[in-house]
């Protein structure tokens, strides 16, 4: 499978492995059918659903893709992201439509907004239609679509090849170049046995691919050897970091290695439950994910004596979610599993002693679980073949921005970044945001650094910024981005992430002084301290590197005096001076 149709809503799916009783699913149903959550279904599904209905108001509100008030029928949301995004676009549709932006039209028939990074930016401007993905916009294309608006042709009618997402694999690797041969993983294991795989694991040096880098083997040892009534296996798809949409592949074209991963894994951890947690920009993929699952159960690869072995009980249900890039923390996916707001719990404990329903849980990223079924067959020496010193194997790279050949690369660690960039065609790069807004931003001087956990570390985006780019813009995107999504729970991400953002906004207008850089730097060391999890940890990341590496791209900006504040009180009262049709000199402060 090279590529993934747009899919029919997936409230028609019925599946042993989507469970409709979830409440981030019975919620998608409800936004479906009324274009929101309506007042008076929501006592009656807390009811139905045995849950506190303070607990089912919080996740309403704590999810994007909820909402309280009607949404167009169609209901458009265009990525906000420096790579698969572009607003001057939302801005004409929204004037060729008579829409104001996050508004429904007074004739219900359409509704225009933001998202943040929808995983598409290797084929941007992309947008979200009803939830499915809209790839490679043009104004021709906004044309045609709001001529089938103002037409009422409903969504599952525009041409299909609207709704094509493309694999765009430029280059594989280790894994992405490696046939896998369905079920080989489990009769490796089941020949070898649970420990000896383990140890497999282990000597492989296989880390976890979502950016932290904890050793995977040692992970599942942790949790093999916790006490509990059950364990379980679940599997991050929630990849919300702008510039990051590798699982996107993997999911699409290598779905059995990633699913036999998480079987895998099961049987090593004893197990008898996995879930995938997929992001829900990623709905579409729905159908096709279910419909793998179902052959794998028919192979005897997935259920009830898998392979022959009386002993070797696994199923997995997918849980799709609703918009929370906070929800890519291991804890808060857990929480958002258990059907509450994704908020990161306090650790430890950590959730390979206490994780879902309070028990052993492996969280293990989608390329992590894909690269431990490759291990199975071919051993850990073939693994650590590849890679550097400190780093063994592969990594799978999302690169976007200013380059000829945006899509998926995949490297032995230890390469270099200037390899990088000589692969996908970027000429005259003025900057690198390695791992996503909270990542690294470098600059020139540094691109014979490597791609190693030791050096450059990364969850697998790579966001390449040509020299035309106004670093000071890209970065205030990073803040409004990082404003928007802190889940509000910690006094020092939930108000810091706002100064941060409005801090960048004041300098980035014009009106910003040295007095307001010295406060962004002062109030982003605090909210790195401070923050109660990584989110907050990491949001000024990209404000810290554009002062270290591109001082310039702000001092350009600043006015020079001492002070000037944020609220210009002259210019609030221009509209006044304009309904009272005065402009004289007293009219003016």
């Amino acid at each position: 499978m090279n590529s993934v149709q747009g899919a029919a809503p997936t409230s028609d799916l019925t599946s042993a492995s989507y469970h409709d009783d979830h409440l981030l699913h019975r919620l998608y149903a409800l936004q479906q059918q009324f274009q929101h959550i309506p007042a008076s279904s929501i006592g009656a599904l807390a009811a139905e659903l045995c849950l506190p209905l303070a607990q089912v108001e919080a996740v309403i509100d704590f999810y994007s893709f909820f909402h309280r008030t009607a949404r167009g029928r169609v209901d458009l949301l265009f990525s906000n992201c420096t790579s698969c995004g572009d607003l001057s676009l939302m801005h004409d549709l929204c004037q060729r439509l008579g829409v104001v932006p996050e508004q429904t039209r007074a004739d219900g028939a359409v509704s225009i907004g933001e998202a943040s990074c929808i995983g598409m930016c290797d084929q941007g401007p992309a947008l979200l239609a009803n939830g499915r993905t809209l790839t490679q916009l043009t104004p021709l294309r906004l044309e045609q679509i709001a001529e089938r608006i103002e037409a009422s042709t409903p969504i599952e009618q525009w041409p299909a090849e609207w709704f094509h997402v493309h694999d765009n694999v430029r280059k594989n690797g280790l894994l992405l170049g490696t046939t896998f041969s369905t079920g080989s993983a489990l009769v490796a294991a089941l020949e070898k046995g649970a420990q000896t795989m383990l140890d497999e694991i282990i000597a492989s040096g296989l880390r976890g691919r979502g950016g932290a880098g904890f050793s995977t083997g040692m992970k599942w040892k942790f949790c093999r050897e916790a006490t509990g009534d059950a364990h379980y296996v679940v599997c991050n798809a929630d990849e919300g970091e702008p510039g990051t949409f590798k699982d996107r592949i993997l999911l699409s074209s290598h779905a059995h290695a990633v699913f036999e991963g998480m079987t895998l894994c099961g049987y090593v951890i004893g197990a008898k439950k996995g879930y995938m947690y997929l992001r829900g920009e990623y709905r579409y993929m729905l159908p096709e994910l279910l419909a793998v699952l179902e052959r794998r159960r028919k192979l005897k690869l997935l259920g009830t004596a898998i392979l022959g072995q009386s002993d070797f009980d696994f199923e997995i249900e997918i849980i799709v979610g609703a918009g929370a890039y906070i929800c890519g923390e291991e804890s808060a996916l857990i929480e958002s599993m258990e059907q509450k707001g994704g908020v990161p719990r306090v650790r430890p404990p950590f959730p390979v002693t206490q994780g879902f329903l309070a028990q052993p849980t492996v969280v293990n990223n989608v390329e992590t679980l894909a690269a431990a079924a490759h291990i199975a067959v071919h051993g850990g020496g073939w693994f650590n073949a590849h890679g550097s010193d400190k780093s063994d194997g592969s990594k799978i790279l999302s690169v976007s921005g200013d380059c000829t050949t945006p899509g998926v690369y995949e490297y032995p660690f230890g390469t270099s970044i200037q390899r990088i960039l000589d692969d996908c065609g970027a000429e005259h790069v003025q900057a690198i945001q390695v791992g996503g807004p909270s990542g690294t931003l470098i600059a020139p001087a540094e691109f014979e650094r490597k791609l190693a956990f030791e050096d450059l570390a990364t969850g697998g985006s790579f966001m390449i910024y040509g020299a035309q780019r106004d670093l000071l813009h890209v970065i205030q995107n990073f803040a409004h981005f990082f404003a928007h999504e802190s889940c509000g729970f910690c006094t020092p991400c939930r108000v810091g992430t706002t100064l941060l953002k409005n801090g960048v906004d004041k300098i980035a207008t014009g009106h910003g002084t040295q007095y307001d850089v010295d406060e962004l730097r002062r109030m982003a060391a605090l909210v790195k301290r401070r923050s109660h999890c990584g989110l907050g940890q990491t949001a000024p990341n990209p404000i810290l590197d554009l002062l270290q590496r591109f001082p310039q791209a702000f001092e350009d900006r600043l006015v020079h005096s001492d002070f000037e504040p944020h609220f210009d009180l002259d210019k609030s009262l221009q509209e006044a001076r304009r309904l009272t049709h005065r402009d004289d000199a007293e009219a003016h402060l």
